[in-house]
């Protein structure tokens, strides 16, 4: 996937994933105030492992794990 295709996805899922939050405010309530949000599909753990070698920022992770709905990882 080249990084265009990669930021189209990210723009459409953060659209959808807004939409799953006001759809389900208890879900909303459960996010910390300050986070990084990754979504995240078959390969949950190479991306998790990856991104927490290449993180210099100590901001909490989430993340959502992309099926045919949204469920908080």
């Amino acid at each position: 996937m080249t990084q265009k295709e990669t930021i189209e996805r990210n723009i459409g899922l953060t659209f959808d994933f807004v939409n799953y939050l006001i759809d389900n405010p208890q879900e909303f309530e459960k996010l910390p105030d300050n986070f990084e949000l990754q979504f995240i599909e078959k390969d949950f753990p190479k991306l998790q492992s990856a991104s927490k070698q290449n993180k210099k920022a100590s901001l909490p992770e989430r993340y959502v794990r992309v099926n045919n709905t949204f469920a908080m990882a």
